[in-house]
């Protein structure tokens, strides 16, 4: 089910997860055709009313009724793979529109590499089924495919049925249909061959969406396996093709150290530079910046405080919360501690220093980015990455297709 091609500039929106409720009052407006009527249905109540209200979730399957009986989403006649393609700073990666086995998630299949939080999952779990739906896509990785590379880029030389600039970061989104009989069963059979898919985005979607599908099949006393409840949508990118931001630390405070006396922490584990007032960026693996009374300095971890051959260890995420804001900083749980918050590198540096500067924040910590073979080598291992250590860009625009369960 998807918007007309005229109307689906009108519809499409951000990620629920991405903006808060009066972010996304503002951007819906008095845009009555916007997907955060549906995935964000606070904002057509009064201001302050909980997302997490149960007259939410019931306004959301209201508005979702209303988008079908007004023909701002249509049922495509045939079963189609869809080509989603997003093109950031002139860089350009295509996706295949999928819908993901439910029991491929459950048995690991489907490899993750982040925690979810139960209270996280039973929001999702209620949206989805409320609408019967999953309104947006989760996002994956698959192994690079030659087979798939070919077909994408025969349909991507073609005119694309949506073709737009998004309103809010300026990134290019662009959606083919897959309709041909063969070239369906080729992307069925390529993807039949592959071990594994990776969650790249959208844990908390996953989760939700497959344990859905799992609680309609136990509810069916004639379930057969192959119902759309067994499958949930997801955009699958090669994962070459994918890029991973920086995912940096903004820290309230030094847990009662003086600059000097920090500093003094860090040196034990860290070769220190101070690289003076000029924004400084880490350059490799290892490196981080930290940002302190005005001051920019080079860390690089000594040898000797990470294990090159544990795919956790080496994480520059890692050896940053174990040695800093674990050891010095005494931080406890990075998911919950209210000492700490996190910016995603598409906010650049700057934004790091604005916050220290504006005293908000005492100090701020910048990493190198996580690369998208060190995800699935963890993945692979059936570890968890710590918290807060990816961060994708483009983010998936949500609208373009959604998948029903019934």
């Amino acid at each position: 089910m998807r918007p007309p091609k005229d109307l689906v500039e009108q519809v499409e929106s951000r990620p629920y997860d991405v903006l808060d409720s009066e972010e996304a009052r503002a951007e819906a407006g008095d845009n009555e055709k916007s997907l955060y009527h549906i995935i964000k249905p606070e904002i057509n109540f009064p201001e302050g009313t909980s997302e997490y209200d149960p007259c939410v979730y019931e306004e959301a399957a209201r508005q979702f009724q209303l988008f079908q009986d007004k023909g701002w989403l249509v049922q495509d006649p045939d079963e189609h793979y869809y080509i989603y393609a997003q093109t950031m700073n002139g860089r350009t990666q295509y996706g295949l529109v999928i819908g993901a086995y439910v029991e491929d998630y459950m048995n690991g299949v489907i490899k993750k590499h982040e925690l979810t939080r139960r209270d996280k999952e039973e929001d999702r779990m209620k949206h989805v089924r409320v609408n019967d739906a999953n309104i947006e896509p989760v996002f994956f990785a698959y192994p690079d495919n030659v087979v798939l590379d070919s077909l994408l880029m025969r349909y991507t030389a073609t005119t694309p049925e949506y073709d737009f600039i998004a309103p809010v970061d300026g990134f290019r989104h662009q959606f083919w249909v897959i309709s041909d009989a063969e070239d369906i069963r080729i992307v069925t059979e390529e993807f039949r061959k592959m071990p594994s898919l990776y969650i790249a985005d959208g844990h908390h979607r996953s989760a939700a969406a497959a344990l859905v599908g799992a609680e309609k099949a136990r509810q069916n006393p004639n379930h057969r396996g192959d119902e759309e409840y067994n499958y949930f949508m997801a955009v699958a990118f090669q994962a070459s093709q994918l890029t991973i931001l920086d995912y940096n630390r903004v820290l309230k405070d030094l847990n009662g150290l003086t600059s000097e006396q920090f500093l003094d922490a860090v040196r034990k584990n860290f070769i220190l530079e101070d690289k003076g007032t000029e924004i400084y960026k880490p350059a490799r693996l290892h490196e981080f910046s930290l940002y302190l009374d005005g001051h920019w300095f080079s860390l690089t971890a000594k040898p000797g405080t990470f294990d090159d051959k544990d795919p956790i260890g080496v994480l520059d995420v890692d050896i940053s919360s174990r040695l800093i804001l674990e050891d010095i900083l005494q931080l406890g749980d990075l998911r919950s501690s209210k000492r700490i918050d996190f910016v995603g590198g598409l906010r650049g540096l700057g934004e790091l220093k604005r916050r220290v500067d504006s005293g908000e924040m005492r100090a701020a910590l910048a990493l190198f980015p996580v690369s998208m073979q060190q995800i699935m080598d963890i993945a692979d291992s059936g570890k968890i990455m710590p918290p807060k250590a990816t961060w994708f860009e483009p983010k998936l625009r949500s609208g373009l297709v959604i998948h029903k369960l019934s």
